[in-house]
């Protein structure tokens, strides 16, 4: 016998099924609410809502448990490499060594960028931000591959997916190289896709370039960690431009504008200005604590906490070591650095944040790597862009295939009732 909520208004009952997920979250189904009562159902930032049923990603904040198709983030980091994992998430499960082959393979194929894009790179200032310029390209991808996706066709989707992972990548380092003058570098089809991005970055001409794998294996964790999380602000605007039958480099490029804010993939490069506003003011990491904790300072640390997790995020625990690994390895001595390993410590060992479970998040250990790195604060996004892209293809994949209505929220209307319109001069 299936399981039902009763709503009573005015005095009238309404049954709507309660849906169990594979992982026993429980939903109500108010999918008929308004039809059956005339109601809506008011929740501010959807906090309370589940727009989708999805197969991808599970998350339990409370528990600290992050799961991609069923696989344990602590089990892929350490077990998987990123292209992998983008699989994984896109096509349901981990591939055999043929399909990943071939994957990679067919991804190359796509990693070449039409030379009008640089046209469209050049009418930005070198002072454009990064992101605004990563979106407005996603978005030109379109213009030149103007031949709409259809879902339903295997064969077509496939090639969108990787002609969406190999000219992503491209772009996205291009951003940067835009920002520091430099030329702009192409895909090396011989190198691995991390590899490669270490590669698009930071090699020059003048010089011959080779990565560090250690630090190519901290990127690729980072980019594993960031691939998906569930319906997050960006995964939803992909979700809902896309139900539009928007393009996927539209919903992708709508997905990058979302992920800007400050309070979502801007977090890591908040933490990093907030590091450097300490160090110009003395760099005493304690007097900063002391000035979280006072309830009457505006004052707030970046990086500890999560919206979404209650306890320990399981991502943060995973990078920490990357961390530590990349800072020994390149033996960086950097004062703002100091401070966050300062403040780090600090925090793991205060009553105040261990009660209230205020953690470094992955933020703060992302933060950290990229600083460590020599990528500039305001590329950090563009950084989450590239680890999200696999999630946001998967999201919008799954929402065309299982043909989802398009998004279209409801509201309660709060100003003027109907008014008489009155002429300029009686105004």
């Amino acid at each position: 016998m299936s399981k039902t909520a009763t709503l009573e208004i005015e005095g009238k009952k309404y049954e709507f099924p309660i849906i169990i997920g594979s992982e026993n979250e429980v939903a109500i189904d108010i999918n008929k609410l308004r039809d059956l009562s005339g109601a809506i159902t008011l929740d501010p930032g959807f906090k309370n809502s589940g727009s989708c049923k999805s197969e991808i990603t599970f998350l339990d904040g409370e528990e600290g448990i992050l799961h991609y198709r069923g696989y344990s983030i602590e089990e892929l980091a350490d077990k998987a490499h990123f292209l992998e994992v983008s699989y994984l998430l896109i096509f349901g499960e981990l591939p055999t060594a043929s399909q990943l082959g071939q994957y990679e393979t067919d991804i190359r194929k796509y990693t070449l960028v039409n030379e009008e894009m640089k046209n469209i790179i050049d009418g930005f200032p070198k002072t454009a931000h990064p992101m605004g310029v990563l979106s407005a390209l996603t978005s030109a991808l379109t213009a030149f591959n103007p031949k709409s996706v259809n879902p339903d066709n295997k064969k077509e989707l496939y090639e969108a997916v990787c002609k969406t992972m190999g000219k992503f990548l491209v772009i996205a380092t291009w951003t940067y190289r835009k920002s520091m003058g430099y030329p702009l570098n192409y895909y090396n089809n011989t190198k691995g896709y991390v590899e490669n991005f270490m590669s698009l970055m930071f090699e020059l001409p003048t010089e011959p370039y080779k990565a560090n794998p250690i630090i190519t294996n901290a990127l690729d964790k980072l980019f594993i960690l960031h691939a998906d999380h569930e319906q997050n602000c960006s995964t939803s605007t992909v979700r809902m431009v896309g139900s539009s039958h928007a393009g996927l480099f539209a919903s992708i490029s709508a997905g990058v504008s979302a992920l800007w804010g400050p309070l979502h993939g801007g977090a890591n490069q908040a933490v990093l200005e907030m590091l450097e506003e300490i160090h110009a003011n003395g760099g005493d990491a304690e007097k900063y604590m002391d000035k979280a904790k006072d309830k009457n300072d505006p004052f707030r640390l970046m990086g500890f906490g999560h919206r979404v997790y209650k306890n320990f995020d399981p991502r943060a625990k995973i990078i920490k070591k990357a961390a530590d690994d990349v800072l020994k390895t390149l033996g960086v001595e950097d004062p703002i650095l100091d401070i966050a390993k300062k403040l780090e410590a600090l925090a793991l060992a205060d009553e105040y944040f261990v009660s209230r479970k205020l953690y470094p998040n992955v933020d703060f250990y992302s933060g950290i790597i990229y600083r460590a790195l020599g990528i500039p604060t305001d590329m950090f996004t563009v950084m989450f862009a590239i680890g999200r892209l696999p999630g946001w293809i998967a999201q919008w994949k799954e929402m065309r295939e299982n043909k989802e209505p398009i998004g279209r929220p409801r509201q309660v209307y709060v100003g003027h009732t109907l008014r008489a319109f009155k002429e300029v001069d009686k105004r």
